[in-house]
């Protein structure tokens, strides 16, 4: 069985271990334990069904690591990998695809069982598999940046291979969540029922601070009686314009958003608790630029000004937004753009080439994945008694450090294919990840004339009994029928232990057959009355 021939050589030692430097990729020499080139060496230790990979070098700057096994034959095999961040609606089971990558863990299916091979999450590598029908290969980003690290003589734990054998009489998601919780060493489950109200999707950015104040109040009285209480998030719209004088963007609201401090409480007073969207990393025109990134991480002509996370100055200001927000009195804080600010790049631009090349963080001595991480470290302690939910962050940096990951690009209120293609997808294939990482959030349900009833309300009944977060964009003039429905939505997301499995997720981008809690339900996705094209 294929099982038997990859599995344990995955959690073995390499065949062959590459090495790119600032040259190219060559050979390295050694074999079993220790692996060299030049004055960069690699350190394979299995260990308890683990694979851990030690790298170190002292002058050398060290881009990339591949280490490879042979394969025999893996014909018929069918592969779903991950994504670097999030999904684009492009989640899906496929044959062998050489020049595929697939970030941090994939599973593969040989018509019988279902197997896992990955890395556990907080690597200090950003790392990626390929599989042909000779080699599985795992690729080891440990660039700073778009440049080769200077560890100097400092030693790290690149990564940490491990593997799951499928069981008999196991669904191929069953085996995928058994192998999300293993790849995450304090799988993390959050106790709040996460569901509420986000006016993104019919206000997209046009609001004020009497109309989150009526937008609390309808979801407020739609929510179920008792202690637990929705959420209302302030998404984007609050915050100060780019070329305000101001020094700092996220410390004050604008015009539309006098006091900040003042709506936390007024929203508690309406029975709703209090959420905030941040770009944290975007700053005014005017700020230092000592403490920024370079800017050929983009390809643009005007690109985006972004804190560099590596300067202890700049982590200090982004440490100073979170504690305001916690001050001000919000409950859960949603930080958006983050992976797009720091590498110039959106995840389905990555590949296997995450950023430009030629430019480095100000710290050249810590990989890309070590400055992240540390970077979602400083906002979880920063905002410790909220809830923090990731948005455009890497998934297997973030997992066990947020409470909330969003797994899939934006849903829509203005055309039902994009949440189709997005919210359905991502909810379905990102599922094993759901209290093993964090909690998933599939997107919102933007209720709007634009979207025909009968889908969205299908969409909301399958988010309100997957036991995922939930959140609406109604405005308090939607009508009765919704109102129904949303009302109705809110008790089934608050009473928590809901389950959901897609049963056809191996034949289709978009699963309509769903198992939700023991029992089976088809969803009717598609409209008939036009060709099925989302832009």
């Amino acid at each position: 069985m294929v099982h038997q021939l990859v599995l344990p050589k995955v959690i073995d030692l390499p065949d062959k271990v590459l090495l790119q430097d600032a040259d190219d990729w060559t050979n390295m020499t050694g074999t079993g334990f220790s692996w060299s080139r030049k004055d960069v060496q690699i350190i394979t230790k299995p260990e308890c069904q683990r694979l851990k990979i030690h790298l170190t070098a002292e002058k050398t700057p060290v881009c990339r690591i591949a280490l490879i096994w042979r394969l025999s034959d893996i014909k018929g095999m069918r592969l779903l990998g991950d994504h670097w961040e999030r999904g684009y609606g492009d989640f899906e089971w496929r044959g062998i695809v050489p020049e595929r990558v697939m970030p941090w863990y994939f599973l593969l299916h040989d018509g019988q069982r279902t197997h896992g091979y990955g890395v556990m999450t907080e690597p200090k590598a950003m790392c990626f598999w390929q599989v042909n029908a000779h080699a599985i290969t795992l690729c080891l980003d440990v660039r700073c940046g778009g440049m080769g690290v200077l560890l100097n003589g400092r030693e790290i734990l690149a990564a940490t291979v491990v593997a799951r054998t499928g069981l008999d009489n196991e669904s191929p998601f069953q085996a995928a969540k058994a192998f999300c919780k293993l790849m995450s060493p304090k799988p993390y489950s959050i106790q709040d029922r996460i569901f509420g109200g986000n006016n993104w999707y019919y206000a997209y950015g046009k609001s004020s601070h009497n109309e989150i104040l009526d937008d609390s109040k309808f979801i407020s009285q739609l929510a179920p009686a008792g202690k637990v209480r929705p959420f209302m998030v302030i998404d984007s719209c609050w915050e100060l314009p780019l070329d305000t004088t101001e020094k700092h963007l996220w410390l004050q609201g604008n015009n539309h958003f006098p006091d900040m401090n003042q709506l936390a409480g007024q929203l508690n007073n309406e029975g709703v608790r209090p959420g905030l969207r941040i770009r944290a990393l975007s700053v005014p025109h005017n700020t230092d630029e000592k403490l920024l990134l370079p800017s050929r991480r983009f390809n643009t002509q005007d690109p985006p000004r972004s804190l560099d996370p590596s300067i202890p100055e700049a982590m200090d200001l982004v440490r100073t937004y979170f504690e305001r927000f916690v001050d001000w009195g919000y409950e859960l804080i949603k930080h958006d753009f983050t992976t797009y600010d720091l590498l110039g790049r959106w995840g389905f631009d990555m590949y296997g080439d995450l950023t430009n090349t030629g430019w480095q963080f100000y710290d050249s001595g810590k990989t890309t994945a070590e400055i992240i991480t540390d970077l979602y470290k400083v906002i979880r302690c920063a905002a410790e008694n909220c809830l923090i939910v990731g948005c455009n962050t890497i998934s297997h940096l973030a997992a066990g450090i947020f409470d909330i990951q969003r797994t899939g690009d934006d849903t829509s209120g203005r055309q039902w294919e994009r949440t189709r293609k997005m919210g359905i997808n991502t909810l379905a294939f990102s599922l094993p990840k759901h209290n093993a990482f964090y909690a998933i959030d599939a997107d919102c349900v933007g209720i709007t004339n634009d979207v025909p009833w009968a889908y969205n309300k299908q969409w909301m009944d399958l988010l309100s009994l997957s036991g995922t977060p939930l959140f609406v964009s109604a405005t308090p003039k939607t009508g009765n029928v919704q109102k129904e429905a949303i009302k109705h939505a809110f008790a089934m997301a608050s009473c928590g232990n809901n389950q959901a499995e897609p049963l056809d997720w191996m034949d289709t981008t978009c699963p309509s057959r769903w198992l939700l809690n023991g029992h089976e339900r088809e969803f009717d996705w598609y409209r008939k009355d036009r060709i099925e094209f989302c832009v």
